[in-house]
């Protein structure tokens, strides 16, 4: 099955979009593959405002989220891997998702079988 995350994000941005609300995506900046602004990085994270009017070009792919926007005054292109997305969530009330960073999903090898499932008569 492909990941849930790039679903939730999409549908969390377009629900935050349609109550008239200011969407910002919360980012671990230190990702290998993140392309965003140094200057905005703090404590090793970045919140980025993701509201149409202030970017464009905004895709959000299932593993890549990409757009460009000014950033004191300069243009950047901006590329976040969906791994790499901690939380969405609405500027003025905080109401989204949090992403626990730990609990990335992942599929098994597909050289490995799955596991066999274990019972245990319990008396």
């Amino acid at each position: 099955m492909t990941p849930l995350k790039p679903y939730l994000i999409r549908s969390i941005y377009e629900w935050v979009i349609d109550n008239q609300l200011t969407p910002h995506l919360l980012v671990d900046a230190t990702h290998p593959q993140a392309v965003v602004p140094e200057g905005y990085v703090e404590d090793d994270r970045i919140v980025l405002n993701v509201r149409p009017e202030a970017i464009q070009g905004l895709s959000l792919g299932n593993a890549l989220i990409e757009f460009s926007a000014y950033f004191n005054g300069q243009p950047m292109n901006i590329q976040v891997p969906v791994v790499a997305v901690l939380a969405v969530y609405a500027k003025e009330n905080g109401k989204g998702m949090v992403f626990d960073p730990e609990e990335e999903e992942s599929s098994p090898p597909e050289d490995q079988p799955p596991s066999r499932p274990h019972l245990r008569v319990v008396k």
